[in-house]
Formats: structure tokens, C-alpha cells, sequence
């Protein structure tokens, strides 16, 4: 009996480590293919179908770090800050328009920003705040809309330049069948496929979360600054002129 487990164990184990190892290259090699492509015949490194592929990589890096930048200077404490409209509203109660103004341009949110453009105009008309109140608005949001806007050229390159990479992946494809003269060399043919694939996979693995962050920003920003302007309103409708 121990004879015979040992003479199994003599033959199985060699043949084990080889099915582990193969296994092994297998994964290695599935994984070099999303991030290296080699020539079908030489088994040399294709240079252009492997620069494409980490330009995309480099994009998505640089739109996941945009992303999250983005995200936090775009939080709605940026935006509204309640401390500072309850302060302004308290001292445009008593008249004192410039200490309001002093006290907001010491404060950096929106909505700040919109009531030191608005209360100086307070003394002319109530009218004529709300219009500064407004341009003050939109160049806050305009501001916030340009910082975002890289992810949205990401978001629409990144398909195109993965779109490239599929077009030359299949150049190279085609250009095998011509070179074998219609019986192509399936290793080789695979090569050119492969490098149209992995390209237009990491085209669109850039593309999604650039567009959906992009999308998911600009509505915040767009709902945080109405936000933002509906209390500064609020504020400035506690000035009364005649209280002066």
C-alpha cells in the first residue's frame, strides 16, 4: 500500500506542478494583456497599441484624483454657510451695511460671496441687490462649472482615443491576413484583435466614471448655488431702508 501511494505520489506531483504552473503563466499572461500588448509573431512589444493603452491609464488616474477634488471643494458647506447669513441678516436688521459686507467678505462660501457683491446695492434699491445678487450667482456657478469641465473632455476623448486603438488593433489584424495571403496565423491574428479590444476597454473604463462624476457634480452644483441664492435672498430681505 505504501509502495503504491508513493509511486502515485511520483507521478501525479511532477504533473501537478505543471498543470500549477501553467495555470500560473496563464494568468500572468491574461493579465499583461490589459496592459501590454505584444507582436503576434515576434512576441516583442507592440509599441503603439501599449502607449494607447497607458495614456488611457494616465487619464483615468488623473480623472479619479480630479474627481475626488472636485468632490470635496464642491460639498454644500462651500456653498451655504448658515453662521454667516444669520449674521449678516442681524446687522442688515439694525442698518449697518458695512459691517454686514466687512463680515461676509470674511467668509468664503457662495453665499458670502453673493451678499457682499448684493449689500453695498442695498442703499440704492432692494431691486438693484437682487441683480447683483444674481450676477454674483451665476459667476460663482460659472467658476465651479469650469473646474469640473476636464472630466467632461475626459469623458468624451477617453471613447475616441479607445476608438483609435480598436481602429489600428484591426489594421494589424487585417494587415496579417494579407501577409499569410488569406490563411493568417491565428496567434497573430489574435494579437491585432486583442490590442481593437484592450483599447476600447480601457477607452470606456475611463470614459464612465468621468461622465457620471462630471454629471453628478454639475447637478450639485447647480442645486447648491440655487440653495445658496435663496438664502442670501432670505438675508437681504431683512434690511429695511427706512429703519436707517
Amino acid at each position: 500500500m505504501n509502495r503504491t501511494t508513493a509511486t502515485l505520489a511520483a507521478v501525479l506531483l511532477p504533473a501537478a506542478c505543471a498543470l500549477a504552473q501553467d495555470d500560473a503563466d496563464r494568468s500572468v499572461s491574461l493579465a499583461e494583456a490589459f496592459f501590454i500588448q505584444r507582436n503576434g509573431r515576434t512576441g516583442g512589444l507592440e509599441f503603439f497599441g501599449t502607449l494607447i493603452i497607458w495614456v488611457l491609464i494616465a487619464a483615468s488616474a488623473a480623472s479619479v484624483a480630479l474627481l475626488v477634488k472636485r468632490a470635496r471643494e464642491n460639498k454644500r458647506d462651500a456653498f451655504v454657510s448658515p453662521a454667516t447669513a444669520d449674521e449678516c441678516a442681524k446687522l442688515l436688521e439694525s442698518g449697518e451695511i458695512d459691517r454686514a459686507v466687512r463680515r461676509a467678505e470674511q467668509d468664503g462660501s457662495d453665499l458670502a460671496k453673493m451678499l457682499a457683491a448684493a449689500m453695498p446695492e442695498l442703499d440704492e434699491s432692494h431691486e438693484g441687490a437682487l441683480r447683483a445678487l444674481d450676477l454674483a450667482a451665476d459667476a460663482s456657478s460659472s467658476a465651479r462649472l469650469r473646474r469640473v469641465e476636464p472630466l467632461n473632455i475626459i469623458g468624451g476623448v477617453a471613447p475616441m482615443l479607445g476608438l483609435f486603438g480598436t481602429v489600428y488593433g484591426m489594421i494589424l489584424a487585417f494587415r496579417e491576413i494579407v501577409a499569410a495571403g488569406g490563411t493568417p496565423d491565428p496567434v497573430g491574428l489574435a494579437a491585432g484583435i486583442g490590442t481593437a479590444l484592450t483599447t476600447t476597454f480601457w477607452g470606456l473604463i475611463v470614459a464612465i466614471p468621468a461622465l457620471i462624476g462630471f454629471g453628478v457634480l454639475r447637478n450639485a452644483i447647480d442645486a447648491y448655488t440655487a440653495d445658496a441664492e435663496k438664502a442670501a435672498e432670505n438675508v437681504l430681505s431683512h434690511y429695511n431702508a427706512d429703519d436707517e
